[in-house]
């Protein structure tokens, strides 16, 4: 499996990005870490560049309803149908409404990473 790990935003905390895509290396899979402050036009190319599986966001700084809707248009716009997972501090509401907007995984704060990459090859499958 072949993951991008993206930080979408202003957001300039990168900790659980970082620990999250040593996790899936830790697993055998490919994990591409974007690096901080992208915008959703360039978390979609670079999924469409690198042909990836999944898409896993982390957004720390509260704009998951704003960013997320946005990163889900770009990449269809770029025709990605590629899942998305978003881990971040995201209410049990937010999550619900992020779902129906087609995010495969909400995490919140303190998953398990084992969890975080088993719910990720499920998106895959």
């Amino acid at each position: 499996m072949k993951v991008l790990v993206a930080k979408v935003g202003l957001d300039g905390h990168d900790r659980g990005a970082l620990l999250v895509a040593r996790a899936l290396r830790d697993a055998g899979h490919e994990a591409i870490y974007s690096g901080l402050h992208r915008t959703p036009p360039e978390v979609a190319q670079m999924a469409a560049e690198e042909s990836v599986d999944v898409v896993a966001l982390g957004i720390l700084s509260g704009a998951h309803m704003t960013l997320v809707p946005k990163v889900l248009s770009a990449m269809e716009t770029e025709g990605i149908s590629t899942p998305v997972a978003v881990g971040g501090i995201i209410s049990d509401t937010e999550a619900k409404l992020l779902k129906e907007l087609g995010v495969g995984a909400v995490f919140p704060p303190g998953t398990p990473m084992a969890e975080v990459v088993s719910t990720l090859e499920s998106l895959t499958e």
